[in-house]
């Protein structure tokens, strides 16, 4: 059984998980999956095998603008293209 942050805890927090960025943002666990492998959603990683860490303000602010983009109408190689010249 895994041991869940309280959400004061990783409110404060400078890294998160992607599940603790699930709880902070409301976005589906596969969304963030996928903006990640997609190298839309920058993460740390110590070692190979350890879990990917985000910063937590940064994250949440691409989370957010990720989604704003997609309300505006643009499709996900255009908000790449948008986050490359970032």
């Amino acid at each position: 059984m895994s041991r869940q942050r309280k959400l004061d805890v990783i409110q404060a927090a400078e890294y998160v998980t992607i599940g603790e960025l699930v709880r902070l943002t409301g976005a589906r666990y596969s969304t963030l999956k996928y903006y990640t492998e997609e190298g839309m959603l920058p993460f740390e990683q110590e070692e190979e095998n350890l879990t990917r860490r985000y910063k937590r303000t940064k994250a949440i602010g691409r989370i957010q603008w990720i989604k704003q983009m997609k309300d505006d109408g643009l499709s996900i190689s255009q908000i790449k293209k948008s986050l490359e010249s970032e």
